[in-house]
C-alpha cells in the first residue's frame, strides 16, 4: 500500500472512531455535484470506451438514475453558468468563456445563495469559471468556502502567472495560498476536509466540486499516464484515471462518514469531446464547441439511496443542465424562487418514478463570444435542428449523418418558429454587458486580463507570450466617485517584466510554457471616459500609468493600445491595475 493510500486509510479509521456514524444525518439531504472539464460522454468505460478504465465512475454509473438525453453547453461557462441559474446561458448572461461574458448578470440568485439561505453551508473546490474579481466570485455567489483558481484553468490569461497543476497557487475565499500536491488531488482533499466540519456542526452541506481537469494543459503524474502510452492521447486519458481514483477515494469517505444514504450526488461533464473524441466519442458527431450532439450531449448520474428514487436505470427523457436547480430545490425542499425564475423544469418526480415522460419540450442550445441568430441548436424529442437548417432524426440516425429537413419541413417550421420566440426574448440584453466593478471596498486594486475584452478571444497564456494582436474595451463600473490610478501592462504584475521585453519559458513540473516574445512597443494609449491620452513607453519600463476622475454608477467602456514608434498598433494591454485613490493619498 502506498504511503498516501495509507495516511487517507488512517484519516477514514479516525472518522469512524471519533465521529458518530449518524453524527451528520439530517432530515434534509446533503448534496455534492461533480462537475468535470473538457470529457466527452464517451470518455468513461461504463459508456463503452475501449481504452479507458473508469471503475469507480462505472460503480457511480451502477447505482445511479442515469439521465441518457442530457444536454449541456458546447463549452465550459455557459454550462457552468446554466447549473448554478437554472437559466439558459443566453438568459443569464454567462455565454462565453471569455470576451466580457463570462458574468452571470446581477440579481439572479445562484443555487449556493439558495441552499445558503436555506441554512446549508456551501462550499467549492476547483474551477470557478464566472468571473475574477468582486462581485462575481464564488464568496460573493453564496459559498461560504472556496478555493479556486481564476480563468479557465491553471495557465489561464487570468490564472496566477506561471501557475502549476503541482504544488499550486490558489484563492482561499480571495487569498492566495499554495497547496501541496496534485491539483485534482487537492480539491478532492479539501471537499473531504470540509464534508467532515460540516459533519461535526451537525449541518447539511452543499458542496460543489468543479475539477479542471481533464481540461489542458494535459500535465498529470506520469503514473496516471503509463497504462495509455501508445493507445490514444496517454496525459488526457491519465488525467481520467486519476479522476476515477479521486472519486473513489471521495466514495469510500461518504461510506465510512455514514454520509451516503442521505447525500444527493450528481455527476456531470461540462462540454462535448475534446482530446478522447480521437478514441472514442459514442458515435456521436461532433466535439465542443459544436452544435452537434457530440458538442452538447452529456452524462448525468444522479444517486440518492434514501430519497425513494426509482431503482438505478437509464432515463431518455430530453433534459439539460438548466433542469438541476430547480430538481435540487424539490428534492431538498428548498424555498423556491417559483417556477417562473427558472428555464429548466424540475426533474423530481421522474427521478422518484412517479411519471414516466415530461411534457413534450423544446430546448435550445446555444452560446457565444458575440451570440448570432441561428447560430444554435433547437431540440424537440429525438429532432435535432442545427444552424436553423440542418434537421437530424436521432432515432433512425444518431450519427447524424444525414439532413432531412427537406423531408420534414413540418418540424424544421415549429422549431424555427419556437425559437424566433426565444431568441426575441434574449437578444434584447445581448450587448447589455455585466461590468467589472472598480473602486469598490471589498476589491481594490482590481486586476482586468485580456480575458475580459468585449466580444474578443484573447484568453489563453500562449496569447500572452506570442503577442496575440488583438485588442478591445472592458466595460467597467466605477462604484465611488474619485481618482483612479490605471496601470497598463502587457505582462502581469508577478512576471516584474518591462513591457518591450520578452521572457524566458516556463517549465513546470510536467510540461512547459513557450518563450514570451519580445514587442517593439513604443507607445501607450488608454481611453476611458472624457479621457483619451498617449504616453511613450521607455525601454525599461514594466507599465505606465494613467491617472483619471471618474463618476460612480456610469457603465464605461475602457480601451487601451499598444503602438510601435511609428504608430502603428500592435495590441491593447493585456493586463490593467486599477485602484481608487483615497481622499488622504490626494
Amino acid at each position: 500500500m502506498s504511503f498516501r493510500r495509507l495516511t487517507h486509510s488512517i484519516a477514514l479509521l479516525s472518522c469512524v472512531l471519533f465521529v458518530p456514524a449518524q453524527a451528520g444525518e439530517t432530515k434534509r439531504p446533503n448534496v455534492v455535484i461533480l462537475l468535470t472539464d473538457d470529457n466527452g460522454y464517451g470518455d468513461l468505460s461504463c459508456h463503452g470506451n475501449p481504452v479507458l478504465k473508469t471503475p469507480n465512475f462505472d460503480r457511480l454509473h451502477a447505482q445511479s438514475v442515469r439521465l441518457t438525453d442530457f444536454h449541456v453547453a458546447p463549452i465550459c461557462t455557459p454550462t457552468r453558468g446554466q447549473l448554478l441559474t437554472g437559466k439558459d446561458a443566453l438568459h443569464n448572461g454567462a455565454t462565453s468563456v471569455s470576451a466580457g461574458r463570462s458574468f452571470i448578470r446581477r440579481g439572479i440568485p445562484s443555487m449556493a445563495e439558495l441552499f445558503a439561505a436555506a441554512g446549508y453551508r456551501t462550499a467549492m473546490f476547483g474551477k470557478w469559471h464566472l468571473g475574477d474579481s468582486f462581485p462575481n466570485l464564488p464568496n460573493d455567489r453564496g459559498f461560504q468556502e472556496a478555493v479556486y483558481h481564476l480563468g479557465w484553468g491553471i495557465t489561464s490569461m487570468a490564472d496566477l502567472w506561471q501557475n502549476d497543476y503541482f504544488d499550486g497557487r490558489f484563492r482561499h475565499n480571495g487569498t492566495l495560498t499554495q497547496y501541496r500536491g496534485y491539483c485534482t488531488d487537492v480539491w478532492f482533499d479539501l471537499a473531504m476536509s470540509w464534508v467532515g466540519e460540516s459533519q461535526k456542526k451537525n449541518k447539511p452541506f452543499f458542496l460543489y466540486l468543479p475539477t479542471n481537469a481533464a481540461h489542458g494543459p494535459h500535465w498529470v503524474p506520469e503514473r496516471y499516464k503509463t497504462p495509455y502510452k501508445g493507445r490514444g492521447p496517454a496525459a488526457f486519458l491519465g488525467m481520467m484515471a486519476n479522476l476515477d481514483e479521486n472519486l473513489g477515494r471521495f466514495e469510500e469517505f461518504l461510506e465510512f462518514k455514514g454520509l451516503k444514504e442521505n447525500t444527493i450526488f450528481i455527476y456531470l461533464n461540462d462540454n462535448g469531446a475534446t482530446a478522447g473524441a480521437q478514441v472514442y466519442n459514442a458515435g456521436m458527431r461532433g466535439r465542443k464547441t459544436q452544435y452537434y450532439e457530440g458538442g452538447h450531449r452529456a452524462a448525468c448520474f444522479v444517486r440518492w439511496p434514501a430519497g425513494d428514487l426509482r431503482k438505478p436505470s437509464d432515463l431518455d427523457a430530453l433534459t439539460e443542465v438548466q433542469d438541476l436547480l430547480p430538481t435540487l430545490i424539490d428534492l431538498a425542499k428548498l424555498p423556491s424562487p417559483g417556477p417562473s425564475a427558472f428555464d429548466g423544469v424540475s426533474l423530481a418526480d421522474l427521478l422518484r418514478g412517479t411519471t414516466e415522460t415530461l411534457t413534450d419540450r423544446i430546448l435550445v442550445v446555444q452560446y457565444g463570444q458575440k451570440p448570432a441568430k441561428w447560430d444554435c441548436a433547437v431540440l424537440s424529442k429525438k429532432w435535432r435542428l442545427v444552424h436553423g437548417e440542418e434537421l437530424y432524426d436521432l432515432s433512425n440516425d444518431p450519427g447524424q449523418t444525414k439532413d432531412v429537413a427537406r423531408q420534414h419541413p413540418e418540424v424544421v417550421a415549429r422549431l424555427r418558429e419556437h425559437y424566433e420566440h426565444w431568441w426575441a426574448d434574449t437578444a434584447p440584453e445581448l450587448d447589455n454587458f455585466t461590468p467589472i466593478v472598480l473602486g469598490s471596498d471589498r476589491e481594490d486594486p482590481v486586476t482586468l486580463s485580456a480575458a475580459d475584452w468585449a466580444n474578443v478571444y484573447c484568453d489563453n497564456m500562449n496569447d500572452l507570450r506570442t503577442g496575440k494582436p488583438s485588442n478591445g474595451p472592458w466595460h467597467v463600473l466605477p462604484v465611488a466617485e474619485g481618482t483612479y490610478t490605471i496601470e497598463l501592462r502587457r505582462w502581469p504584475k508577478e512576471a516584474d517584466a518591462a513591457i518591450a521585453a520578452g521572457v524566458p519559458a516556463f517549465s513546470a513540473v510536467d510540461g512547459k510554457l513557450q518563450t514570451g516574445k519580445a514587442l517593439p512597443i513604443a507607445r501607450a494609449r488608454l481611453k476611458i471616459g472624457d479621457m483619451d491620452e498617449t504616453r511613450p513607453v521607455p525601454p525599461d519600463a514594466k507599465a505606465i500609468t494613467f491617472t483619471v476622475n471618474l463618476k460612480s454608477d456610469i457603465k464605461l467602456p475602457m480601451q487601451s493600445w499598444f503602438y510601435d514608434e511609428n504608430g502603428g498598433e500592435i495590441c491593447g494591454a493585456y493586463f490593467a491595475y486599477v485602484s481608487r485613490e483615497s481622499p488622504e493619498s490626494r
